[in-house]
């Protein structure tokens, strides 16, 4: 039941995405584009985003429990640092210039599209990259 639940949350993102036109790097470009050809939709999409997960937050935490897992797996930090600073602005940095995100980019990989494909190879490896340097700043401990 979990990898039904799975498949179709992805399927209601991965559809959402496309019928918004957020697979396609040039509208997300356009909103970017604000001196030039900026295309607004971009904001409305989000804001809808906001809306569904506030709304969606505020009656999921109201259970005691998740339906499929043992407790809710939620931030537990509310620190600015450097790190969420310099990770923020690298993924809005490649979201401008490659016109995706990784989760507009995912839907996109059915398009065949070779741009998509060298994003999300380029996504893959940065997030290896980021937890090898992770993994190597963090102190070890000896175990007996």
């Amino acid at each position: 039941m979990r990898y039904i639940s799975l498949y179709l949350i992805g399927l209601i993102f991965g559809t959402g995405i496309s019928v918004s036109g957020m697979a396609n790097p040039a509208k997300v470009l356009n909103f970017f584009d604000v001196a030039g050809t900026w295309d607004p939709s971009l904001a409305f999409v989000m804001g809808g985003a906001v809306i569904v997960t506030f709304l969606g937050y505020r009656f999921v935490l109201k259970r005691p429990m998740p339906m499929m897992e043992e407790r809710f797996h939620l931030p537990t930090s509310r620190v600015i640092d450097a790190r969420l600073l310099g990770g923020s602005a690298v993924f809005g940095i490649g979201w401008g210039i490659a016109g995706f995100c990784p989760g507009g980019a995912l839907p996109a990989l059915g398009t065949g599209s070779p741009a998509v494909f060298i994003f999300v190879g380029a996504a893959i490896a940065g997030i290896l990259l980021a937890r090898t340097i992770t993994a190597a700043r963090t102190p070890r401990t000896l175990t007996a």
